[in-house]
């Protein structure tokens, strides 16, 4: 990894999805564009699938995958962390993205999310309210009753944004006008 990459940007990941995201994020910020999340499925041909976001802000396109696929495809070629034959996936988050990252808690705060937590919070297991926001070591929510949440993100197993109108409009490009 390149020491001017700063790896507080990863999402949050393990294992082999850990290396994966080690391997490809210094070349995908190199490329402009930000890596949101590797999952890595099944077992006799693998699937990796890439989210990224492109690092200016501006929405991916079908061109920004497919130069994605072509330069992590050969990183991962090279890295050899996947034995056999694989399938790689690339796209984008979509609306309603998976929150893997802090800066991703802290952008969307005053949006309604859903969590899922490996191990339960106040016993839940499922956790759903607007988000607050993050540091380094924790998310916040606030649930429907008012009572704000401090969730553990080593103990979040996946969490995401609820499409609502509001986060449709809150992600909208403006119209041109000529």
């Amino acid at each position: 990894m390149s020491d001017d990459f700063d790896t507080t940007d990863l999402p949050r990941a393990s294992g082999l999805e850990a290396r994966v995201a080690d391997a490809i994020a210094p070349s995908l910020a190199g490329m402009g564009y930000e890596l949101v999340r590797v999952a890595v499925l099944g077992r006799e041909r693998p699937t990796v699938q890439i989210m990224a976001d492109r690092a200016d802000g501006a929405p991916i396109s079908v061109a920004d995958c497919e130069a994605i696929s072509q330069g992590i495809g050969a990183v991962l070629d090279v890295a050899d962390l996947i034995a056999g034959n694989w399938t790689l996936e690339v796209s984008s988050p979509g609306i309603d993205r998976p929150l893997t990252r802090v800066k991703d808690w802290n952008r969307f705060a005053g949006h309604l999310a859903r969590a899922e937590m490996s191990i339960p919070l106040d016993g839940r297991r499922r956790i759903s309210g607007v988000v607050l926001g993050a540091d380094e070591t924790h998310a916040r929510m606030r649930l429907d009753d008012g009572t704000e949440l401090a969730l553990p993100h080593e103990d979040i197993r996946r969490a995401k944004l609820v499409l609502t109108d509001a986060l449709i409009a809150a992600t909208a490009r403006p119209t041109p006008t000529n």
